[in-house]
């Protein structure tokens, strides 16, 4: 595992500046007491490089040894071609299969399930680097309460490596989709029904838009749901779980999921009071955390989750299991 955040923090103090809320407001809703913002001459690739890098060295593992990495996120440097293969080939990972995926704040959840599904079903695959990136702060308007409280910047890599014990590693992916609030959380310019091509910017359309009520009443409906669902997939009882990661979009949410699976929040982590919401990185970044503070044992059994816009819901479950060299 292996992460990396810009170095420029953003205290609630300075962004209410541009706000009519106040540094307490945005605690007693999210629990977001700062958030890391990019530079302007930071960029997605640049982040996930050095996630990556990071990463591999833990692992034990060299570039020439991944045969697949796969970029989870939806504001990479270019619409095309794909993160991924900026990255293969600043890291020198030269015979390496590459492709994007957008899954939005679900992205890390279901590139490690393709990951692994692309092991299991080509045992050529020797390591998968699977990367959670975002630069959010490039696609939103300071002054929206709905989207500059949460949003902000970084990486999370993950390599996934092969293991002497089949039972060692993913034991079953659950998603879902619930696609009656498409439009809650959206970003619409830029695409083919709103190119940039012919129209001045308009920032009703140009930057994020993000539904907030919305997102609750999904999450709090379906992410519990889709835990519950691969765990029975993986034969787990939900209460066996030793350790659960979510997507870190808001400190409350997390602590009312964590509750209603009937844990207390000894039994997982969280960043996002002083990280921001990180999209696809957030659950690689919260989970790159603990293994380095040593929260996870081998042998537990670790639950994944993450909900995306879409609205998409992805859990997994992990027998963890971190070889001497330090790889997952």
């Amino acid at each position: 595992m292996g992460h990396h955040l810009p170095e420029h923090v953003e205290d609630n103090a300075t962004l209410c500046q541009g706000l009519d809320v106040s540094p307490e407001w945005i605690v007693e809703k999210t629990g977001i007491t700062q958030r890391h913002i990019a530079g302007p001459d930071d960029s997605a690739s640049d982040f996930a490089l050095q996630a990556g890098r990071r990463a591999l060295e833990m692992a034990g593992v060299r570039a020439d040894e991944v045969d697949l990495v796969i970029a989870c996120t939806f504001s990479g440097d270019y619409l095309f071609p794909p993160l991924s293969a900026k990255v293969q080939r600043d890291l020198g990972a030269t015979g390496a299969q590459v492709f994007d995926v957008q899954a939005n704040c679900t992205g890390f959840v279901t590139g490690l399930t393709i990951a692994s599904d692309r092991m299991r079903a080509d045992p050529t695959v020797r390591h998968a680097l699977v990367i959670g990136v975002e630069m959010l702060s490039r696609y939103i308007d300071r002054r929206d309460v709905n989207t500059a409280v949460y949003l902000a910047d970084g990486a999370g890599a993950a390599v996934l490596s092969r293991s002497a014990d089949p039972e060692d590693g993913i034991r079953a992916s659950a998603f879902h989709t619930d696609s009656s609030n498409f439009e809650a959380v959206r970003m619409r310019g830029g695409g083919s029904s709103f190119p940039l091509q012919g129209r001045s910017f308009d920032p009703a359309v140009d930057l994020m838009e993000m539904n907030g009520i919305a997102t609750w009443k999904q999450a709090i409906t379906h992410l519990p749901r889709v835990v519950r669902q691969a765990c029975e997939k993986s034969g787990v009882e939900l209460a066996s779980v030793d350790f659960l990661l979510f997507h870190q979009a808001n400190l409350r949410l997390i602590e009312y999921i964590v509750r209603k699976l009937g844990f207390d929040l000894s039994r997982t982590h969280t960043n996002v009071e002083r990280i921001g919401n990180t999209g696809s990185a957030s659950l690689a970044i919260a989970l790159s955390e603990a293994v380095q503070r040593g929260l996870l044992r081998n042998g537990d059994t670790v639950v994944l989750a993450a909900v995306g816009a879409g609205f998409t819901f992805g859990a997994s479950v992990w027998r963890w299991q971190l070889p001497s060299s330090g790889g997952v």
